[in-house]
């Protein structure tokens, strides 16, 4: 019998114990990554902030990646294929054991390396899956069809394509179901969403990459109220992160900048933000005065293993 380690999120809190399958909500949301696409440690970094990893064999973090769970009906989902996608969907299947070894269907989020290349171990070099559902929107699905090895998943039916639209509900199981949405990033092969998610009880908001938050065409605070968790975009903590790159190449929000822009937030609505997808350079991948701070404000880091009630 397998054991985990995992967190449980109630009332926009959560406490470290030893769980259960008892113990777990019928239909849940659970972390499985929270690095950038590249992971942590980065490969062939020898700063710092890696190179003790690198040398003591320490484990890191796994790349942004959420799993859905619908214990009810035995189903579970995977959002991003990322380069770790076959120790997440290990985690996931351990969360539910009725669901099976294969999840129910991946939904995909960008073609960027950390958040589609996973899709390679559901071919014929790996598992050689059978038309397993792969969520995707329209310039995603044409860039996985039109270029290889991503066509030959499917020719050889490892995949199936299930076509999301902006802003349009999809519905996964009996009590999950998903609504798409665009936001600002590097579009160079194909569109970029977040995902809004719901279940019988609760909602999440997940945006693992985007733009600065002025250039979306939507109020963060005003999403935030409409959800009860939010997993947000925490790639670089400041500017100047990474010495001798012009980091406005790279235009994701900085941490400091959402804390920011959230800062008038009641304590219940910063409570319900859990920050996700950070770079190997972030410091708050590792315990000191950044993380502190982030809790001291009211905010949270997301933690692989977490479990959230929907």
């Amino acid at each position: 019998m397998r054991t985990r380690f995992i967190y449980l999120a109630l009332c926009f809190c959560f406490v470290s114990c030893q769980n259960t399958k008892e113990e777990q909500p019928a239909v849940f949301l659970t972390v499985l990554g929270i690095a950038q696409d590249a992971g942590y440690p980065q490969m062939a970094c020898t700063k710092s902030c890696c190179s003790d990893l690198w040398e003591s064999g320490i484990k890191g973090a796994k790349v942004s990646c959420l799993g859905l769970v619908d214990k009810t009906s035995e189903s579970s989902f995977i959002i991003d294929a990322t380069p770790d996608l076959p120790y997440q969907m290990e985690a996931l299947a351990s969360t539910c054991p009725s669901c099976g070894d294969l999840p129910d269907g991946v939904l995909l989020t960008h073609a960027h390396m950390g958040h589609y290349t996973g899709l390679m171990y559901l071919g014929r070099e790996s598992v050689g899956a059978q038309q397993i559902p792969v969520y995707m929107m329209p310039r995603m699905r044409t860039y996985l069809e039109t270029n290889g090895p991503w066509s030959q998943l499917f020719t050889l039916q490892n995949i199936q394509a299930v076509d999301l639209v902006a802003e349009e509900i999809s519905n996964l199981s009996q009590e999950l179901s998903v609504v798409p949405f665009l936001v600002p990033h590097r579009d160079e092969f194909s569109e970029t969403v977040g995902y809004k998610i719901y279940g019988p009880n609760k909602k999440a908001l997940f945006i693992p990459d985007i733009d600065k938050w002025e250039r979306w065409d939507k109020s963060l605070e005003a999403e935030i109220a409409q959800v009860d968790y939010a997993f947000l975009d925490a790639t670089f903590y400041q500017n100047g992160e990474i010495p001798g790159r012009d980091m406005s190449e790279i235009p994701h929000p900085f941490v400091e900048e959402t804390i920011d822009l959230l800062s008038e937030l009641a304590d219940a609505e910063k409570q319900k933000v859990f920050f996700i997808h950070l770079n190997h350079t972030n410091p708050l991948l590792r315990k000191g005065a950044a993380l502190d701070s982030l809790n001291d404000l009211g905010f949270q880091l997301a933690e692989e293993g977490m479990i959230f009630g929907l």
